[in-house]
């Protein structure tokens, strides 16, 4: 009886545990998280916690997700459990500054005509031909809106990203000023060589598109206060106070993408004035090696594995080593900027270097290939025929650096500003000496802007159209667009997936489909060898004027089809083995999960319980044997 109440007692006791921790959990502990991913993906990063921060107003979310009419997608549905566990992060963060409501948008209701509304996209996806939305709206108080149209899974990485980033232009829906510095013709005018009227460059339209934009020539000497984002692109001739202007700037965390190139192409009166004297170079090695890097002006690069093919004056196609172009395998597939992208053509770069001693982080967004060679700017400048620069190539076996990101720790360039600088009065008490904020962008070549290289335009009734055939001008926007957020913003990188893929199978899958393609390809040859030979015993049937198949090649016909025969069937034992291999490796991983696991979790308990009876046992036998030598004392 008494053990039979003790057993009562113990589960309600149990029970008011269960709810108090509950209880202790959701009211106390709600704000505590644990990721135990290897990446992190349900956790935000610092950058991301900055942002949250920053928020001044309330922030409405509205993730809509097709719930209903995704019932069978079950790794689309998987991943909109991750969006949405992200966005309740951000939401849990915020405090009360984010609020977050989930949608389901079902055929013909309110919310499908909300979605709609907002411009998300209703991609048709399903097994009927249902559209299914899964797409982030916000708003914040001012009634502005920012929306990610559809959440991409190939793009998961930038998940977070994203998500931050429209949470940013809402709290901070000022615009960018973006100012440029050049003395290129970016924004048209007449040509010098044709007399005839040039537009813009695209990538210049496109920006003024985008940002508000300002414009200078390279002589004036104080940067507009409302910069964002400087542009600097192929600087040359810059005075003093300029230079010290642009590394104040840097210094104090301002946000520079700089175009150098050792010879620029793209502008022909400068060219042609310069192609006798080493080429028209630009640089800004003063602001450079206290940023902690070197540019290489004096030498061009020749990239034969990136050269790209172009029409010669004879109407034949030749490659040329110094006019690339760069693809996936270049480009850094981690960082926001190039991440997407998947050609960037350009011509006659130059190559960075970190100098060792530098405190700046080095970040290299575009390599070359290993098969490159470095020339002299005035050799390069002088040889107008691709064939020589090819017959003088001679590889280095070295992938070099044309485009690097540098954050970080950096020095200023100047001990004190210039005499005639409008810093001065404020002496050097107005003088930033060093800064741990440093936010550059460097880039090795600036006819990757130009039109000719990137984009194609065509007059349709009286308007210009242009279309991109490489990502030149996404590569600019993006790199605008990043340097153009906050600083917590830009700290953002690509983060890892929360899919782990079966890698094992994906190996076998690899290894079985090889084989099958060699088998194919040993079909291909017996097949071509059998009809030669057929062709062969035909003509000699011709030659001797006989309509009937003769015995020779009725042993060959018959010697094909078995031949056909027996390499169908090995084709079909490979796929039947590659089927039976994963089948294999997947009854191995459920008696792992079913039938081991358990049972090794079970030894276990009963080890661990065996262990603990013990220890009674000994403590009771220890004081029976303390209390027996009391009694014979």
């Amino acid at each position: 009886m008494q053990n039979k109440f003790t057993s009562t007692l113990s589960i309600i006791l149990l029970a008011i545990i269960f709810v108090a921790l509950v209880f202790i959990n959701n009211q106390l502990l709600s704000t505590v998280r644990l990721d135990l991913t290897e990446n992190q993906v349900y956790s935000l990063s610092e950058g991301s916690k900055q942002v949250i921060k920053e928020i001044d107003e309330p922030i409405n979310l509205y993730f809509f997700f097709s719930d209903k009419a995704s019932k069978n997608m079950t790794s689309l549905r998987n991943y909109a459990n991750r969006v949405e566990s992200l966005l309740t992060e951000y939401e849990t963060l915020a405090a009360g500054k984010l609020k977050l409501h989930v949608l389901d948008p079902e055929a013909f209701s309110e919310q499908e005509d909300q979605a709609s509304q907002y411009g998300l996209t209703a991609a048709t996806i399903g097994a009927a031909g249902e559209s299914i939305y899964m797409g982030l709206a916000a708003t914040n108080s001012l009634d502005e809106q920012q929306t990610i149209a559809f959440f991409d899974p190939q793009k998961e990485s930038f998940l977070e990203y994203e998500i931050s980033k429209l949470i940013h232009q809402l709290s901070e829906p000022e615009p960018v000023n973006v100012t440029v510095i050049t003395d290129l013709p970016i924004t048209g005018g007449q040509n010098p060589m044709t007399g005839q009227p040039d537009p813009a460059w695209t990538f210049f339209s496109q920006l003024e598109q985008l940002y508000a934009v300002e414009n200078f020539a390279n002589d004036i000497s104080a940067l507009p206060e409302e910069t964002d984002v400087l542009v600097l692109i192929h600087p040359q001739n810059y005075s003093e106070n300029l230079l010290y202007e642009i590394d104040q700037y840097a210094l104090n965390g301002g946000k520079v993408l700089v175009f150098v190139d050792p010879h620029n192409e793209s502008d022909q009166m400068a060219m042609m004035a310069g192609a006798m004297t080493g080429g028209n170079t630009s640089n800004l090695e003063t602001l450079f090696t206290a940023w902690g890097v070197e540019f290489n002006h004096k030498q061009v690069l020749l990239d034969a594995m990136a050269g790209l093919d172009i029409r010669t004056q004879t109407g034949g196609v030749t490659r040329h080593f110094g006019f690339v172009g760069f693809n996936t395998e270049q480009l850094d597939r981690k960082d926001i900027v190039s991440a997407n992208l998947e050609l960037i053509n350009g011509a006659s770069f130059g190559i960075f270097n970190k100098i060792k001693t530098a405190g700046s982080q080095w970040k290299p967004i575009i390599q070359s290939s290993v098969n490159t060679d470095l020339m002299d700017v005035a050799t390069y400048a002088q040889t107008r025929d691709p064939d020589e620069l090819a017959a003088a190539y001679q590889t280095n076996n070295k992938s070099y650096v044309l485009a690097a990101r540098l954050t970080g720790k950096a020095n200023s360039s100047f001990e004190a500003p210039p005499e005639n600088s409008e810093i001065q009065g404020s002496g050097i008490e107005g003088h930033t000496q060093s800064t741990n904020k440093l936010n550059v962008m460097l880039v090795g070549d600036t006819d990757i802007l130009a039109d000719r290289f990137w984009v194609q335009q065509s007059n349709f009734f009286g308007e210009i159209i242009t279309t991109p055939f490489a990502n030149n001008g996404d590569f600019f926007n993006n790199a605008v667009e990043n340097l153009g957020g906050s600083d917590a913003l830009i700290s953002i990188r690509s983060r890892g997936t929360f899919a782990r893929p079966f890698t094992k199978v994906d190996e076998l899958t690899v290894v079985a489909e090889q084989k099958f393609r060699e088998q194919e390809q040993l079909l291909e040859q017996q097949l071509d060898e059998t009809e030669q030979q057929l062709m062969q015993l035909q003509g000699q049937s011709a030659q001797d004027g006989s309509l009937v198949i003769s015995p020779e090649q009725q042993t060959a016909i018959d010697q094909f089809m078995q031949q056909r025969i027996n390499i169908r069937k090995s084709l079909r034992d490979v796929r039947h083995q590659l089927d039976k291999d994963i089948e294999s490796l997947g009854n191995k991983l459920k008696l792992v999960n079913i039938a081991i696991a358990p049972i090794v979790l079970i030894l276990l308990l009963v080890v661990l319980r065996a262990i603990f009876r013990t220890k009674p046992k000994k403590v009771k036998a220890l004081k029976q044997d303390v209390v027996s030598s009391e009694q014979g004392a």
